[in-house]
């Protein structure tokens, strides 16, 4: 019951959020359990939380854009444009 109120609650304090900000957010989430679980130490889940936070925001803002993709060039830079 305690995990259910838990899990109402992150949902709920998500919904007022910007899609930028739910993504660095879910990114962060998911990539400090990634990063834990990998390593097995509290470093690699503090690395996983930065890396994933900073690519949720990224994708995050394009959410706000409709129609918007990101795409890498054949250098490796990342570029928005039509879908």
């Amino acid at each position: 019951m305690k995990k259910m109120i838990l899990i109402a609650c992150i949902g709920m304090s998500l919904a007022a959020c910007t899609a930028t900000e739910r993504g660095a957010g879910v990114g962060a989430a998911t990539g400090a359990v990634v990063g834990g679980v990998a390593t097995g130490n509290v470093r690699g889940a503090a690395v996983g939380a930065a890396v994933g936070g900073v690519a949720g925001a990224l994708i995050g803002s394009v959410e706000d854009q409709p129609g918007q993709c990101y795409y890498r060039d054949r250098y490796g830079r990342r570029y928005i444009d039509r879908c």
